[in-house]
């Protein structure tokens, strides 16, 4: 048997106006997910636990089967090991967006991607912000580095206990007033925020300062073969999620032209999928960011197109490809949902389906509606049901 995970990152939405009250999923023509939504078994998932932010970092652990209760302590932590880093014990990691502020009283975070940078312009920006931040000089803060990630996703390593600051998600207040970092030694973290802008003033970016939030210490999870009993293997173009593979001893695989963005090669990440059950490996998780973009962007368009590409362009040749494989199990679940008129995740349960190559589901329709009755699981518990010997 083999194992596919679905992840189209925050496609779980709430009735939108402009769609006359339907959701996104509602909407998008997706012909074979509706034919394996018919023979499978669909049912809502909280893959955000009470308590915890609604972001990709609790949602994905969930959905890879670690209760996020039990392992999460921060986002930035799972994007610096994605970068190789390891942090000692006295250290924290923050994720470091490059943004866009816009001044006024008060100011308005207008871009929390910045403009979505160039991933190797953006690195430039970084090693200025090394350089101009580890200085000496009196004034200059000297405790912390900066390592590049993706686009406008980076890391800052500041002392751990910089990590008592209050931080506020950049993409939680998109056109609204900043938040900036209150509480214990958030001071250390506006003044760095404030000085980034003469460094990046110097690159001509939309992006016009940093913005440091989502901090935690080194996380501690057992390996996914140690926990699971089978190998696993990530296709993902997420410093995020890749992370979380990398934590868990899961094997990333690099695909061509992937992006975290509307453009992302998905036949390629499809076809990688594919390639590595044919290798062996037991279970394939396939992450695809555009749909969550588009939610931030409240552009309604582009999440759908990005759903109607899950359907024609990663699904249509992945049935087709598994049944040469083999018998096969596939879960479809968002790691949160991002409603296009709030532009930000929330912790609403997200619908999920399990398919069965060889076991006729209940059947149903893949949409918020389509799922409205059902009992709310916890979503971490949807690993143990893929895998079950006892499915459905």
């Amino acid at each position: 048997m083999k194992y596919v995970i679905c992840v189209p990152d925050g496609c779980a939405d709430q009735p939108v106006g402009a769609l006359d009250g339907r959701t996104p999923l509602e909407v998008a023509e997706m012909p074979v997910l509706n034919e394996l939504a018919a023979r499978g078994t669909l049912g809502r998932a909280k893959v955000i636990p009470d308590g915890f932010p609604p972001g990709s970092d609790v949602g994905n652990m969930s959905i890879f089967g670690y209760n996020p209760a039990l392992y999460h302590t921060g986002r930035a932590p799972i994007e610096a090991a994605a970068l190789g880093l390891r942090l000692s014990e006295d250290e924290i990691a923050f994720r470091c967006n490059l943004v866009r502020v816009e001044d006024g009283n008060p100011p308005i975070m207008r871009d929390f991607a910045g403009g979505h940078p160039d991933t190797d312009k953006a690195a430039k920006v970084i090693a200025a912000l090394n350089s101009y931040f580890g200085a000496t000089e009196s004034g200059k803060v000297a405790a912390v580095r900066f390592h590049p990630g993706v686009q406008y996703r980076h890391i800052m390593i500041a002392p751990r206990e910089w990590g008592n600051a209050i931080c506020v998600p950049p993409h939680d207040i998109t056109d609204q007033p900043v938040a900036l970092p209150s509480g214990q030694h958030s001071e250390h973290l506006r003044s760095l925020m404030d000085e980034s802008r003469s460094v990046l003033a110097d690159f001509g970016l939309e992006a016009n300062q940093i913005w440091l939030w989502g901090q935690g210490c080194q996380p501690q999870m057992p390996s996914f073969q140690d926990r699971w009993g089978l190998s696993a293997g990530l296709v993902t173009a997420v410093d995020l999620v890749r992370g979380i593979g990398i934590l868990t001893g899961i094997s990333v695989v690099e695909v061509e032209g992937a992006t975290a963005w509307y453009d992302t090669n998905y036949e390629g990440k499809r076809d990688a999928v594919l390639q590595m059950l044919r290798d062996g490996v037991d279970v394939a998780v396939l992450h695809v960011e555009a749909s969550d973009e588009a939610g931030h962007a409240g552009d309604i368009t582009e999440k759908i197109t990005s759903l109607e590409n899950w359907d024609s362009r990663i699904f249509a040749g992945l049935v087709e490809g598994l049944d040469e494989i083999g018998p096969w199990r596939m879960l479809v679940m968002p790691d949160h949902a991002t409603p296009i008129e709030l532009r930000t995740h929330t912790s609403d349960p997200v619908p999920y389906l399990l398919v069965d190559s060889q076991t006729q589901g209940a059947g149903g329709t893949y949409t918020e509606i389509g799922v409205a009755e059902a009992p709310i699981e916890e979503g971490h518990t949807l690993m143990a049901k893929l895998l079950s010997a006892s499915y459905p």
